[in-house]
């Protein structure tokens, strides 16, 4: 399999974090250069369908994007340490945190940072209303979350895939400078508690 990856973008780094954690080592990591507009080649776009990273390509030539369906099929064949969910309970209950933190938190987090980053210009118009009304949208949720870990470790009871989308939306905010509220002290320690996991650091 190959994974073709961006380290300057976040989707791509969800799915180096779920490999750290499972120890998947046996897939090809190919590099993007989506400054310089790589995703966007008419090549790229033939083989994968949309000018995207990550992308997944199996050995049968079946292609894969979108981080958390990569996510997905790679837990199928390394179900331990489960990240998606033990049973139809626990599946849902992840899946509703995961999405949450998707729409809520990771979306907006990423469109204030390419929307505002001087060097992001040259994929994105800077467009600063823009971006100020997606990090105040952002920081409502994080109320919402600081509330939640008042009462859990992690996102969804144990670190799950929810976790993992939630601190790399995040931690995106970094070239900006971007910090989260200080008195979200639950959320504080949540986010230090993740990044501290060595999976993180690989995953970075």
């Amino acid at each position: 399999m190959k994974l073709y990856t961006s380290y300057r973008a976040p989707n791509p780094r969800r799915v180096r974090w779920v490999m750290a954690e499972k120890g998947i080592e046996d897939v090809e990591v190919v590099e993007i250069d989506i400054m310089s507009g790589e995703h966007r080649t008419p090549d790229y776009r033939a083989k994968f369908g949309v000018p995207h990273v990550p992308a997944l390509e199996l050995d049968d030539g079946t292609r894969l994007t979108e981080s958390i369906a990569i996510g997905r099929y790679l837990e199928a064949l390394h179900p331990e340490p489960n990240l998606f969910g033990r049973d139809p309970k626990e599946q849902a209950v992840i899946e509703m945190w995961m999405r949450r933190c998707e729409i809520y938190l990771a979306n907006p987090m990423m469109l204030t940072v390419r929307f505002s980053h001087p060097a992001l210009a040259v994929l994105e118009t800077p467009q600063p209303q823009v971006a100020e009304y997606n990090r105040a949208g952002a920081e409502r949720f994080m109320k919402t979350l600081d509330r939640r870990l008042a009462d859990t470790e992690f996102i969804a009871d144990r670190f799950t895939i929810a976790d993992i989308v939630a601190v790399v939306g995040l931690d995106f905010g970094r070239l900006i400078k971007y910090r989260p509220p200080a008195e979200l002290e639950n959320l504080a320690r949540w986010l230090e508690t993740c990044r501290a996991r060595p999976a993180a650091k690989a995953g970075a």
